[in-house]
């Protein structure tokens, strides 16, 4: 596995460049509007996976959540929500995290995806760092997975701009700049995520392990 090569380094270096940004800021639709961060999986709300899973990569982690927001605060994170009104997705999102973020990177991630890798992240930034890429989007080898993706925060403002546009669409945003998509088909469980009630009764999702700081934390 690729990730397992990722020594101290570079785990440091992640850590000092990237806010994590989990998003939580969807209506929920097809979970009859719960809010899925805090929906319970094997005794724990899902965003708690994610965040055992993303703090040990990152400077800080940001939650950018649009209900329910003090529910999010007990992780003691910092909690933003959409500066746009109307849960506009995932760009909404990202504006959110950047405009808080003190670091040169942002790291987006879904709150519904609680078997996240802990080496997904260093992964994909030493490939987005050394193609020397503005953003850089997951794949799994099949297809592209938007918000997994590292951004440059001097984005800000081109976000912005687009946003004020009217323009939604992540992919048109992403090819304003220069992009890399990083292989990430070793780490395709990452990017399973639960957006139903039938998903959550699943038993092959039940009895799948969910990923936390265990053996495969990064040295």
């Amino acid at each position: 596995m690729s990730g397992e090569s990722t020594g101290s380094a570079a785990t440091a270096q992640v850590n000092a460049a990237v806010t994590g940004v989990i998003l939580a800021g969807g209506m929920g639709r097809r979970m009859q509007g719960a809010d899925k961060g805090l929906v319970v999986l094997q005794q724990a709300e899902m965003i708690s996976w994610v965040i055992d899973t993303l703090r040990p990569s990152v400077a800080e982690v940001v939650i950018n959540a649009n209900r329910n927001l003090d529910d999010y605060k007990k992780y003691a994170v910092q909690v933003v929500p959409d500066s746009i009104d109307g849960y506009q997705g995932p760009l909404a999102g990202f504006e959110a995290g950047m405009s808080v973020a003190k670091t040169q990177w942002i790291y987006t991630c879904p709150c519904d995806s609680p078997m996240q890798s802990p080496l997904l992240l260093p992964h994909m930034f030493n490939s987005v760092t050394s193609n020397e890429a503005e953003i850089g989007v997951a794949s799994d080898g099949n297809r592209t997975h938007p918000v997994f993706s590292l951004v440059k925060t001097d984005l800000l403002q081109s976000l912005r701009s687009y946003l004020a546009s009217g323009e939604r669409k992540i992919d048109r945003w992403f090819a304003q700049h220069k992009l890399v998509e990083v292989d990430c088909s070793e780490f395709k469980q990452s990017f399973v995520n639960i957006n139903t009630e039938e998903d959550l009764k699943n038993s092959e999702l039940s009895q799948m392990k969910l990923t936390t700081k265990s053996d495969e934390t990064p040295n």
